[in-house]
């Protein structure tokens, strides 16, 4: 498998809201990134958002124009996947489906080399289950980024029941010249993070139904008592209700329906009725 020092050209599957995150974080900190999604209209607003970000950091003096200039030269956008066939790494953060990233890296592994790493961020499903869509499990492992992924410092690095020392050794070198601080973690429903933070989003959604209180009085609490930077609903908005609410479930079911972890009937009214946060301009909160 391939070292840390063998690695130039990362290839990141999907361009949304996590994808483009990685993308920019990998360009920044000097890899070729192609970025892949399914048609050049979702890469190109993939590319634009991550472009976009650089422009902030001239305005605000942290790059100059040139420095930008360099960066942004080495992130290309690609809607074929056979085109990922000349990457040394691997980062697919498609939608929390195990059906489809498990036949995308099917195909990868038909078109790459032998030697190169593939990782998911998955935030919740079965590393180790995803795994078993590759002829060479050890080549693959979990890397989960926290969003904006181009910002948040913490990964985690999730070893499935294949992974080898060797890949585990590579995506831990690779979180830090990322500029991440990778955490090692088993392959448990939602590994660290995530299980915590369902009892963050869970008891706000549980109050706001109980009590009758609003998003806004819940978050001002959490951060002005609880020293959070973000209220739980904020983070929601953040996140996506849409993605919050897939976690969610995939860690109930995972969990064999603990009640604990049952989601919100708030969440799923929201969804429905395309209130999804940021991305949409109306969440808990509108933008």
């Amino acid at each position: 498998m391939r070292s840390i020092a063998n690695i130039k050209v990362i290839g990141v599957i999907g361009s949304g809201t996590m994808g483009s995150g990685i993308a920019s974080a990998a360009v920044f900190n000097g890899f070729k990134v192609l970025l892949y999604d399914i048609n050049e209209s979702i890469v190109k607003t993939g590319i634009d958002k991550i472009k976009r970000g650089f422009d902030k950091l001239v305005e605000k003096k942290k790059i100059d124009i040139t420095k930008k200039e360099e960066i942004v030269k080495r992130l290309i956008g690609i809607n074929k996947i056979e085109e990922l066939s000349v990457c040394d790494f691997v980062i697919e953060a498609a939608i929390e489906d195990i059906a489809l990233k498990k036949e995308l890296f099917t195909t990868l592994e038909k078109i790459t080399g032998d030697d190169i790493i593939f990782t998911s961020n998955t935030s919740s499903l079965s590393v180790t289950a995803i795994s078993t869509s590759l002829n060479k499990e050890e080549r693959f492992a979990g890397m989960h980024f926290f969003n904006p992924a181009n910002v948040m410092k913490l990964v985690e690095v999730i070893r499935g029941e294949f992974t080898s020392d060797e890949v585990l050794n590579t995506v831990i070198d690779l979180s830090k010249k990322l500029g991440k601080i990778p955490v090692v973690c088993s392959d448990t429903p939602a590994f660290i993070v995530n299980r915590v933070a369902r009892a963050f989003y869970g008891e706000a959604l549980k109050i706001m139904s109980e009590e009758m209180l609003k998003a806004e009085s819940i978050d001002t609490i959490m951060k002005d008592e609880g020293g959070f930077a973000m209220g739980p609903f904020e983070l929601m908005d953040l996140i996506g209700i849409d993605v919050n609410l897939s976690v969610t479930k995939s860690v109930y079911e995972a969990f064999f329906y603990d009640q604990k972890y049952k989601p919100s009937p708030i969440q799923q009214k929201m969804v429905d009725s395309g209130l999804l946060g940021r991305k949409t301009g109306q969440g808990f909160y509108k933008y």
